[in-house]
C-alpha cells in the first residue's frame, strides 16, 4: 500500500508506504545484503545522509520513520524532498526490516556513487595515499578512510580481498570522508602500486618488525603507505615489492596494532612531517 502525507515546509508529496513486499523494500534489503550493487549505495543513519546531501552523492531514495519526518528530522526530509530524491516513510516495523543495523536508524537512504578510478586517485600531489591489501574488516577500512582525510592524505585505494569502501558497513565506518577524499577499487594491487610507482611515488610496506622506525621515514615525500588484513599482515610478495619496510616501534610484550590505529599513527606522522616542510 502506497499514500501520501505532504510535510511542513514540503517541497513535494511525501509517499507512504506499509508493505513488506512493496519492490523498494525488496530493493533496500538486496543492497543491504550485498554491500552495494554497482553504483548504488546504502545510507544508513542521519550523519551519512547529511553528509550525502553536503556532497555529490545522488539521492535516489530516502525512507524516514514517519515521527522523525515531521518532529526531529523534519528539515532533514524537506531539504531530500528538494532534490530528485523520491521521500518516503514506513512503519517502524518496516524500517526495522529495510534499516541493516540491529536498531533501525530514523533514516536510510539509496543514492548512486561513481567512485574514482586508480589512475583518478593517483593525480593529486604530491601524494600521500593509503593501499589496503587484504583488510577485511569493513569498519577498519572506514576508519581508515576517515583517518586519511582528517591527516591530509590524497586517496586510499582497496586492493582485493579488502572489505568494499563503499559497502554500507565501510560507508558508516568512515563517516562522510568517503565522498570528499579519493577512495578506489583496485582489480590488482600489484598494478596500483606500479601506478603509483610510475607517478613518483615512493611505497612503504608496514611490517611489526625489522622496518625504519617511524619517526625516521621520509614520509613528506610522495609516499604509498601499503597496510596488511588483520592476522595476516602484508603478503610476503607485496611488502618485497615496496621501497621501504616501515616499523611502530612497540614496548614488549606488544608486537602489533589494529589496522586501523597503525593508519592512523603512520598518517599523523606524514601529517606533521608536510607541515614542518611547508613551514
Amino acid at each position: 500500500m502506497v499514500a501520501q502525507f505532504e510535510l511542513p515546509h514540503r517541497i513535494k508529496p511525501v509517499e507512504h508506504v506499509t508493505s513488506r513486499q512493496n519492490a523498494l523494500v525488496r530493493r533496500f534489503r538486496e543492497i543491504a545484503r550485498e554491500g552495494r550493487l554497482g553504483e548504488h549505495i546504502l545510507l544508513d543513519g542521519e550523519h551519512l545522509v547529511e553528509e550525502a546531501l553536503r556532497s555529490e552523492v545522488t539521492l535516489e531514495v530516502v525512507v524516514f520513520d514517519p515521527a522523525s519526518a515531521q518532529g526531529a528530522l523534519a528539515k532533514l526530509a524537506t531539504r531530500c524532498s528538494a532534490t530528485q530524491a523520491r521521500v518516503i516513510t514506513v512503519p517502524e516495523a518496516l524500517l526495522a526490516a529495510i534499516s541493516p543495523v540491529r536498531t533501525a536508524s530514523e533514516v536510510v537512504a539509496i543514492g548512486r556513487w561513481r567512485p574514482p578510478t586508480v589512475v583518478e586517485a593517483l593525480e593529486q600531489a604530491p601524494q600521500l595515499v593509503i593501499f589496503l591489501d587484504r583488510v577485511q574488516d569493513p569498519g577498519n577500512v572506514g576508519a581508515i578512510i576517515r583517518a586519511a582525510e582528517g591527516c591530509g592524505a590524497t586517496a586510499v585505494i582497496a586492493g582485493p580481498g579488502t572489505a568494499d569502501p563503499l559497502g554500507w558497513k565501510g560507508l558508516r565506518g568512515a563517516m562522510g570522508s568517503t565522498f570528499r577524499l579519493p577512495v578506489a577499487s583496485a582489480a590488482s594491487l600489484t598494478l596500483a602500486l606500479g601506478a603509483a610507482r610510475a607517478a613518483g611515488v615512493r611505497l612503504f610496506a608496514m611490517v611489526t618488525r625489522g622496518g625504519v622506525p617511524l619517526a625516521e621515514a621520509d614520509l613528506a615525500q610522495p609516499a604509498g603507505i601499503i597496510l596488511g588484513g588483520e592476522g595476516s599482515g602484508l603478503s610476503p610478495e607485496t611488502s618485497a615489492s615496496a621501497d621501504e619496510r616501515l616499523t611502530i616501534p612497540m614496548k614488549p610484550p606488544v608486537e602489533s596494532l589494529n589496522v586501523a590505529i597503525a593508519a592512523a599513527l603512520v598518517l599523523y606522522e606524514a601529517s606533521r612531517q608536510r607541515a614542518h616542510v611547508a613551514v
